[in-house]
């Protein structure tokens, strides 16, 4: 029977945090895989090792160390990796592949989206993520496989990417659900009672909506080359999992064009509304002012220059 381990607490190099599952090709898995043990894993064709580098402290030249000697990625690859560019891609370098996926976190309270860059090679036995600071994304991907290890460890690295790049779309999901509740609040204050406040929560969903659009837009097309270019590290079976994200891009995506249709017309609103806010409050001011307009023209009429006059008129003429 195989053993399993778990572990509490990641495994903390030197320099950088690095976390290791790794399954053996004869099903014995290991959450808490040693660095120490690197070659071992990888030297094991039929295998799955799942190595993940969280940068905290701002150490590159470490880390680079670590994917050109250890792993024998290229520099190129490497220099795209360690500098964040926030644009989803995908390189083949034959015996491993590399790729680049934006992940999203949505604080609630702000109604503000960070995008989260996850810089990740895909060989044939192994698979290994790097990224600045915690990831939502990999934090549930590695307490899925604490409770189910054996089935998410035993298809292959492809299918743990898979797996991550799943997560991640229903995270785009879960951000789109809170815009578009989002909105419809915004909608209800603008039809009740239009504030300057109401305008910035709009414009904070529209620049939430269109930096979502910018993201899906390039994922699409970097999920599309997994699940239809032939890179010899994807197997064929493995691709249809890789259209079923597509699929799923596809459609978050028309959902996004739909949000962006939503808030700009709650701005429309919002401005029509202010406008016949006003409307109204000139409509107010002219009643006041007709009103009054007969009153202004007899205090005009009979100001004190015209009874100063009169009084000057019907005065008696000075005595000589």
């Amino acid at each position: 029977m195989a053993e399993t381990e778990t572990v509490d607490q990641p495994i903390t190099a030197s320099k950088y945090q690095v976390r290791a599952a790794y399954r053996s090709g004869s099903g014995e898995i290991h959450l808490d895989w040693s660095e120490d043990r690197l070659e071992e894993a990888l030297a094991d064709e039929t295998g799955t090792l799942w190595f993940d580098i969280e940068n905290r402290n701002g150490d590159l030249p470490a880390i680079e160390t670590l994917l050109r000697e250890r792993f024998g990625f290229h520099a190129l690859a490497i220099d795209d990796a360690l500098h964040e560019n926030h644009v989803p891609k995908i390189d083949d370098w034959d015996h491993y592949v590399y790729t680049v996926f934006l992940a999203i976190d949505y604080d609630l309270d702000a109604d503000e989206l960070r995008e989260k860059e996850i810089d990740v090679f895909l060989g044939k036995n192994y698979l290994v993520t790097y990224h600045e600071g915690p990831s939502h994304v990999l934090e549930k991907l590695r307490k899925a496989i604490g409770r189910d290890e054996r089935a998410r460890l035993k298809r292959g690295p492809a299918h743990l990417l898979y797996q991550m790049l799943d997560l991640g779309v229903d995270d785009y999901l879960t951000a789109i659900e809170h815009l578009d509740e989002g909105i419809d609040r915004a909608q209800d204050e603008v039809f009740g009672n239009p504030h300057p406040k109401t305008l910035r929560k709009i414009f904070r969903f529209k620049r939430a909506a269109a930096k979502l659009n910018r993201m899906i837009s390039p994922q699409r097309e970097v999920v599309n080359r997994l699940a239809r270019d032939p890179f010899d590290i994807v197997d064929p079976e493995e691709r249809v999992y890789f259209r079923d994200i597509y699929d799923h891009l596809v459609r978050t995506h028309d959902i996004t064009e739909g949000l962006r249709d939503l808030i700009s017309g709650a701005l429309d609103t919002y401005l029509s509304a202010v406008s016949n806010r006003t409307n109204d409050i000139m409509k107010i001011l002219t009643l006041v002012n007709v009103l009054f307009l007969p009153l202004s023209i007899l205090v005009g009429f009979f100001g004190m220059n015209f009874f100063g006059e009169t009084l000057a008129f019907q005065s008696p003429l000075p005595r000589t």
